[in-house]
């Protein structure tokens, strides 16, 4: 964190807060142009906050769970489960596990079935996406295909599902449903 051109907001000055993760290490990852292009979308809007996290090295990881540490964002150090939304770039297919760890590690259940409206909404775009199937249980809903003009469709329709309500009154089919009626999506 703190390189030259993150962006740092108030946490409670937008209504939606959205985690992009490169599921592998930070060296590896820092240079995906895809994630830097949905970065500064979001961060360009005033209502949202786009942070960025990476999957640590296994040294790092050990130490978070023989502690209790959750997985955080660079930016503000906060935990990705209390993130509205959390994006996952997947140029390729080895990633696929990366992304199932970093869901434990952040403390997300895995599967979709398994989450509710207190968890964020996990989506994933890039190459390894154009067939959704394998990790379809595990991701609320893909990117097909460009995501820098989507992003903007899906941090609207949550926000104006979410947006001064209890989000644990909230239907999260409901939710998935609206997100799927986006073209792309």
């Amino acid at each position: 964190g703190g390189e030259l051109n993150s962006v740092i907001k108030d946490w409670d000055s937008v209504a939606i807060r959205a985690a992009l993760i490169f599921p592998d290490i930070y060296d590896i990852g820092v240079s995906n142009v895809g994630l830097k292009i949905l970065y500064d979308q979001i961060n360009q809007r005033d209502d949202a906050l786009a942070e960025r996290a990476y999957a640590p090295w296994t040294d790092m990881e050990a130490l978070m769970r023989e502690h209790g540490i959750p997985l955080y964002a660079l930016e503000s150090k906060r935990p990705l489960s209390g993130f509205d939304l959390i994006g996952f770039s997947l140029p390729y297919e080895t990633l696929y596990t990366n992304t199932l760890n970093v869901l434990d590690l952040a403390g997300i259940p895995l599967r979709t079935d398994e989450r509710d409206m207190t968890h964020p909404i996990i989506i994933a775009g890039g190459h390894s996406t154009m067939n959704p199937e394998p990790m379809h249980a595990f991701i609320d809903a893909f990117v097909i295909g460009e995501g820098e003009e989507v992003i903007h469709d899906i941090i609207d329709a949550i926000k104006r599902l979410t947006f001064n309500v209890e989000r644990s009154t909230l239907n999260r089919e409901a939710l998935l449903l609206e997100l799927a009626h986006i073209p792309g999506v």
